[in-house]
């Protein structure tokens, strides 16, 4: 499925995250609760499969 460049950002956007730091590492809580949620780990899935450019 193809989307819209400006809906797809207002999408993942609108995803309630907090940035927490603890023992010198910075992670990012994302609400589970959140409705496009799935998209944004989908995202993060397919860049991780993409090769290491170098």
């Amino acid at each position: 499925r193809r989307w819209e460049p400006k809906r797809l950002r207002l999408q993942l956007f609108s995803i309630a995250a907090k940035l927490t730091r603890h023992a010198r590492r910075t992670r990012l809580k994302l609400a589970a609760t959140a409705p496009n949620l799935q998209l944004l780990l989908d995202g993060i899935a397919r860049l991780a499969t993409l090769p290491n450019p170098g």
